[in-house]
């Protein structure tokens, strides 16, 4: 398939992989075939709505690879989503009585667009699925191929997305400083909030990670430098079935015996508790354009510190969130190589029509393929059942109760 002019655009919220994505679809365009123009929507669909764009020229084009030694997204992020018109409207990126669809399709047509790549997680795509699908009804042939981002890890049939391998390693990095604290007071509560709005892989691999680590450091109790108080005492996810009582009457115990408590938690555990209370007492729950709620609004690692803080007879709790610190890094080795697959793959595809989501397709033996984009959706469940996962809640005592 001839390509004239290829789009990007990166949506949702950031990852660790946005950057290295950006430079290796460049990078791979540009080997195949350099007469190929290559644009980029600024701010995602924000950028799609109103024409906002940037043509990556020859200096880019040979050093794309630079985009590797940075996090965060080189052509911006926004949450839009093209169906919420309401929404768009009361934002200005869309007159009332207009069809963003039809706008965005309208701006893809007039900037002569052959491919359009979407990086992004479930809404994202999902939202390139809505746009493709006007786009196919209007006669207009675009070819659009999504690569799944998202540190949550939660895109189903998709085995591994894309960032949330270097944002658990960075979680745990964050871990090492903050659970540091452990002795700046008798009887201290440490709270590791992280990101995982319905799905805890994040949390549970982080809390793996950071278990790695303490397992590699050499000890000496005998100076006050004990494994035992810099280790994971608790991991709480939204797929688990939390007593706080009796994990209280757990973890009290450990707080007598070393003076000190961590937890690593998921934003998302607890959720439906906190939500309730809050609506309980007359309180407004804030939500985004696509209708989750605002987990930075309700402060779920505030809430479990209250919870426990007399339970446990804390003198001192701290909440620590790694959320911003992780998802905005630089990609590590594991990702690299996993978006460099995926990126060759995807360029693959476009030269060929081929439109879909690409990943790792559980419900086909783990085959790298383009996904239909019917089949994206989001919230999958993290599996607490895993290997690397029990050896974690065995060694710390925990016991495993699905939800």
């Amino acid at each position: 398939m001839a390509l004239n002019r290829v789009a990007l655009l990166t949506a949702g919220g950031f990852a660790p992989c946005l950057s290295s994505a950006v430079g290796g679809l460049i990078e791979r365009y540009n080997e195949l075939d350099p007469e190929i123009e290559i644009i980029a929507y600024e701010y995602g669909y924000h950028g799609l709505l109103t024409g906002r764009k940037i043509v990556f020229d020859k200096e880019a084009r040979d050093n794309a690879v630079l985009l590797d030694y940075f996090g965060g997204s080189p052509i911006g992020n926004s949450r839009v989503k093209l169906t919420n018109a309401k929404n768009l409207v009361e934002r200005g990126l869309v007159e009332e009585g207009e069809n963003p669809l039809e706008k965005a399709a309208e701006q893809l047509r007039s900037d002569g667009v052959d491919v359009l790549h979407t990086i992004g997680g479930d809404d994202t795509n999902t939202t390139a699925a809505d746009l493709a699908h006007y786009l196919e009804e209007h006669q207009y042939n675009l070819t659009v191929v999504g690569l799944p981002k998202t540190i949550d890890n939660d895109i189903i049939p998709i085995a591994q997305s894309l960032g949330a391998l270097t944002a658990a390693e960075e979680a745990a990095e964050y871990a090492v400083n903050i659970i540091g604290e452990h002795r700046s007071s008798p009887r201290m509560l440490i709270i590791h909030e992280v990101m995982g709005r319905n799905c805890g892989y994040l949390t549970a691999r982080a809390a793996a990670d950071y278990r790695r680590w303490v397992d590699q450091q050499t000890w000496l109790p005998s100076a006050g430098l004990s494994k035992e108080r810099w280790d994971v005492h608790a991991v709480y996810l939204p797929e688990m079935d939390i007593d706080l009582d009796e994990e209280a009457k757990r973890l009290h115990g450990i707080m007598d015996e070393i003076g000190n408590v961590n937890i690593f938690l998921s934003e998302g555990a607890g959720v439906d508790e906190i939500i309730e209370e809050m609506e309980a007492a007359g309180e407004e729950v804030e939500r985004d354009p696509f209708g989750h709620v605002k987990l930075d609004t309700i402060n779920p690692g505030q809430w479990f510190g209250k919870q426990f803080a007399k339970r446990l007879d804390a003198e001192k709790v701290m909440v620590q969130k790694s959320g911003y610190f992780s998802r905005a890094a630089r990609a590590r080795h594991e990702d690299l190589r996993l978006i460099k697959s995926m990126v060759d793959y995807a360029v693959d595809c476009a030269l060929r029509g081929e439109s879909g989501v690409i990943g790792h397709d559980e419900e086909d033996g783990g085959k790298l393929k383009a996904i239909d984009f019917k089949r994206i959706k989001g919230g999958k469940p993290f599996n607490m059942f895993v290997p690397w996962f029990e050896e974690v809640m065995e060694t710390i005592g925990q016991p495993l109760k699905a939800d």
